[in-house]
């Protein structure tokens, strides 16, 4: 049993909650409006959740995973998570977040940006490109046939062991996508986000389904990735 903190709990944090809750781990959800605004998240997950701030989730968990929207990654506390893996499920939204310069010209990638941020800590890119009721509805058990992947990217490989256990946990195989320099490969508007997950093809959001999709389905999406580092 490990503890996760979430700082931020939305559809993605949510939904990992759930998961992890499921599996057997404790965790503390965190959001920008305070904990008191989860306690009906808290009492749907049970004694293994609780609600903290921000620095409170990055202080209790073992592991941390940052799903916030990317404008705000300054805002993740550095020192409580020196050391530690943080999971970075950010996607960049310039309709959201604002233009960012070194993103557009593709010189870096959100996860790069997170771990400039984070010098001290092992970050590992996950759960971006997966649309967040899959986490529940394409989780299987390990050797089934219908098991799907995951894909994580990262450059320290300890820290890609330590989030390919948990992945293995909630239900995926975990697909190593290679370094943080390479995780725009399924990031927005690439074969890769999303798309191998998607049953029906005809644009609607949220996808109405979701299909099994294994290493085969995203090693070719991943090689059909677009883009000046390509």
């Amino acid at each position: 049993m490990t503890t996760i903190g979430l700082i931020g709990s939305g559809n993605i944090g949510g939904a990992l909650a759930r998961a992890l809750t499921t599996a057997g781990h404790d965790v503390v959800l965190s959001n920008s409006r305070g904990p008191e605004t989860l306690q009906d998240l808290v009492g749907e997950l049970g004694p293994r959740a609780r609600a903290a701030t921000a620095a409170e989730a990055a202080e209790a968990g073992e592991i941390v995973v940052v799903t916030i929207p990317l404008k705000n990654y300054r805002q993740v506390p550095v020192e409580p998570l020196r050391g530690k893996v943080v999971i970075d499920t950010n996607n960049y939204y310039f309709e959201r977040d604002g233009r960012i310069a070194e993103l557009d010209e593709e010189r870096t990638t959100t996860s790069e940006l997170l771990q400039a941020h984070l010098p001290e800590s092992k970050v590992v890119k996950a759960f971006n490109n997966i649309y967040s009721d899959f986490i529940a509805s394409l989780a299987r058990p390990a050797g089934d046939a219908e098991r799907s992947v995951l894909l994580i990217a990262g450059d320290d490989d300890g820290a890609k062991q330590t989030v390919s256990t948990l992945v293995d946990e909630i239900g995926f195989d975990a697909y190593d996508a290679g370094p943080l320099a390479d995780s725009w490969r399924f990031e927005r508007d690439q074969p890769a986000y999303g798309g191998p997950y998607v049953e029906d093809s005809d644009g609607t959001w949220p996808p109405k389904a979701g299909k099994p999709a294994g290493a085969e389905a995203f090693r070719e999406a991943l090689a059909q990735a677009k883009g000046a580092r390509a």
